[in-house]
């Protein structure tokens, strides 16, 4: 515990100066710098606050500790027990939220997101059950104050989707969505099912944070473009110039094709930004597998092809087979309600992390 509370000394003393810096001319006047330093601040604010309320606490026993060694009548003995009891109890809460606020924070999370909506098995069935998921992300990112662009879609005949590519800019956006990796299946009777027999589709969901120039740099050697011109809805103009783009990474064999788009430079933009985000999860994928055959991940690798959550449309249950949860209110979470689920995705990992730690 020593150790521990050594380091939130370190933390409250960089806190402290970093408030200083944060005065002096010479940092204010260099952006970059101010903003380096903030973010640097803003980071450590939760953990110092919730130091010095420790603190503060720990002094509450003490003096409490202290009072009942005197000579108290028993109205006022019975008031500083009472004091001493909550006292403890808010210090052992403390310590375990202080702990969670010094696990490893994932680097990502604060980024925003590509996230990539397959129709997998099931044919039209899995394509509508696509287009659900896009609607529950899309729900649940309103009420978190987040903003949706769809980078790209292929919009099946009954309207569903092969496939949907969109972008979610907001607070911490990939800290919450980063356990949605994966293979969702639903049961439900299909609309287009005359007998009322259940059936069973998948979709898959791939959640990828956004990468900028400055996190991960493609060599335009290893970038293969094509361009051509563009099919479907969109009258005459689109097929008359060569507006769409195919990109490949060579070094991995990852393509992007981008149409979606009007002119051939914002399919250029849309499919770059998607072919760095691909890229980056290539390569941390393989990084992640490697680390998680040495800490056999708790809440699971994401891989696209793993069975995470089961929707049971009949019974009104969805079920994430990851942590065992079952909740009998899937209406409520299509309608985007998905904090429960995501809150209890986040408390599985952190008490994991904190096993781990404690085993090491």
């Amino acid at each position: 515990m020593n150790d521990l509370f050594d380091r939130l000394q370190s933390l409250e003393d960089r806190y402290e100066e970093l408030g200083e810096l944060l005065s002096d001319p010479d940092i204010i006047s260099d952006t970059r710098k101010f903003t380096s330093l903030s973010k640097e601040m803003a980071d450590l604010r939760e953990t110092v606050e919730k130091y010095n309320q420790y603190k503060e606490v720990v002094q509450t026993i003490k003096d409490d500790e202290e009072m009942l060694g005197e000579k108290l009548d028993d109205e006022m003995a019975s008031m500083v027990k009472e004091e001493l009891a909550t006292a403890k109890s808010d210090k052992e809460a403390l310590e375990s939220e202080i702990k969670i606020l010094l696990l490893p924070k994932d680097p990502n999370d604060d980024k925003n997101i590509i996230m990539e909506i397959r129709g997998a098995a099931g044919g039209d069935e899995a394509s509508l059950f696509a287009a659900d998921l896009f609607g529950m992300y899309s729900k649940f990112a309103e009420k978190e104050g987040w903003t949706i662009e769809v980078l790209d879609k292929n919009v099946t005949e009954v309207g569903g989707f092969k496939e949907i590519a969109l972008l979610i800019n907001g607070d911490s956006v990939y800290s919450k969505l980063k356990y949605e990796s994966g293979a969702h299946r639903v049961q439900r009777v299909p609309v287009t099912e005359s007998a009322g027999r259940v059936h069973t589709s998948t979709a898959t969901v791939v959640v990828m944070p956004e990468e900028e120039d400055v996190e991960i740099d493609l060599d335009p050697k290893d970038i293969r473009v094509d361009v051509y011109r563009s099919s479907g809805a969109g009258g005459q103009h689109i097929n008359k110039t060569s507006s769409a783009v195919r990109m490949t990474h060579l070094p991995t064999g990852i393509v992007v094709a981008m149409q979606d788009q009007r002119s051939q430079q914002q399919n250029r933009e849309k499919a770059m930004k998607i072919l760095k985000a691909r890229v980056y999860d290539y390569y941390s994928s393989k990084e992640q597998s490697e680390y998680d055959q040495n800490r056999k991940s708790a809440v699971g690798t994401g891989d696209r092809s793993e069975r995470i959550r089961t929707y049971n449309y009949p019974q009104n249950r969805v079920t994430d087979h990851r942590i065992g949860l079952t909740l009998n209110k899937l209406d409520r979470i299509m309608n985007g309600e998905l904090e429960d689920v995501i809150d209890a995705l986040i408390l599985f990992d952190q008490t994991k992390a904190l096993e781990s730690l404690q085993n090491e």
